[in-house]
């Protein structure tokens, strides 16, 4: 079968690879039709984490089951699935607290497993035309009988949906409250329409990139750019003091609107912006070590972090990934049901064979490439 596999940093290519199968009675075998590049992708694209050479990418992902072990009762061959990017056993103590992300079964030295993902277990990713599940009746979610026409907005149920949701669910936003979401990258934009979908009055969004911007301001929210002065002190004034409510959705490799690459400048300007009491949510991805970080310190996996002015203000700070479980069926019936509708921020599907130049152009940050789908 086809699949893109990681050469090495900036250097992805589409090979020629062994079929995925089933390999245990609890296994399904889908045949991707939908694929996504994920901003965390990038992390691993350009040599930023541990992957290793040969690897298929690719853990947003959804297709059709062609095959199912014999061990499966619930997933039957024909179903349209979408997999949450969480590998799952569903059984362990994490698992049956509906902390999917961190399972404690998964063949990785860390609790929880993803699909083509560094440190994250040895499972293959579905940037190809088939992808094996492992336990396929917990992390296989079957989609109504309009799977195929809003395809593109069921598979952000893989990920980003479900990631954006979280950061709000970490930071416990409530109906009327503000807030504000740090980036404008496909989980910024989804955890700003889910503020709103949970009835935030006010969501801003701050990022400096004109294309994104303009999706959050699609999305309802009120894009910050912070190449127009201090975006902190916009904030403060624009929510009468600090927003009630924060989302990190950059991660470790955050710039400063010049372009400096400061790992810790989303965490301290949340901890300024939201006020006293209120509540931070981070889903950003940040690693225990980062040999490419610009200081000693970040390298470690360390940030120069406010605490002080955090410690003061009597804040909370959620963080982690999502366990997309615990989201992905509301979710999936609200975009059923017409309420909601995250493929607003595609902006190219593409054939599995450009995946390398849309790699390319997704990393340098092109205008206008906002979310792409490989369509294997």
């Amino acid at each position: 079968m086809k699949a893109l596999v990681y050469q090495g940093p900036r250097e992805v290519t589409v090979e020629e690879v062994p079929d995925a199968r089933i390999e245990r009675p609890t296994d399904v075998l889908v045949r991707v039709t939908s694929t996504n590049i994920c901003g965390s992708d990038l992390h691993m694209y350009e040599g930023r984490t541990t992957l290793e050479t040969g690897r298929v990418l690719g853990h947003e992902n959804l297709g059709v089951v062609v095959e199912v072990g014999s061990g499966v009762d619930r997933v039957k061959t024909g179903d349209r699935v979408c997999l949450p990017f969480n590998v799952a056993c569903g059984f362990c103590e994490n698992c049956e607290a509906e902390r999917t992300g961190f399972c404690l079964t998964v063949d990785s030295d860390t609790p929880g497993g993803a699909y083509g993902f560094a440190e994250m277990g040895t499972y293959a990713g579905g940037q190809a035309e088939f992808l094996r599940v492992p336990w396929g009746d917990f992390n296989c979610l079957v989609l109504p009988e309009d799977a195929q026409e809003k395809e593109n907005d069921y598979v952000m149920l893989s990920d980003i949906f479900p990631t954006g949701y979280h950061a709000t669910e970490l930071a416990g936003v409530s109906p009327g409250e503000s807030v504000v979401v740090y980036g404008a990258g496909p989980v910024g934009l989804m955890a700003a329409y889910s503020a709103a979908l949970r009835g935030a009055s006010q969501v801003l969004v701050v990022d400096h990139h004109p294309d994104r911007l303009a999706l959050a301001e699609k999305a309802g929210a009120i894009p910050v750019d912070d190449t127009e002065g201090d975006h902190v002190e916009q904030i403060l004034e624009r929510t009468g003091g600090g927003a009630d409510k924060g989302c990190e959705c950059v991660g470790y490799q955050a710039h400063d609107a010049d372009g400096n690459e400061k790992p810790e400048s989303t965490m301290n300007d949340l901890v300024a912006s939201v006020r006293a009491t209120g509540a931070i949510g981070v889903v950003g991805v940040f690693l225990p070590q980062d040999d490419g970080a610009p200081t000693e310190l970040t390298r470690e996996g360390k940030l120069p972090f406010d605490f002080g002015d955090f410690w003061f203000k009597g804040q909370r700070i959620g963080t982690g990934q999502a366990n997309v479980k615990a989201y992905n069926r509301q979710l999936r019936d609200l975009i059923h049901h017409d309420k909601a509708k995250p493929s607003f921020i595609v902006s190219h599907e593409l054939p599995l064979d450009d995946a390398p130049e849309a790699y390319r152009n997704f990393d340098d940050r092109l205008s206008g490439w906002t979310k792409v789908i490989l369509k294997p």
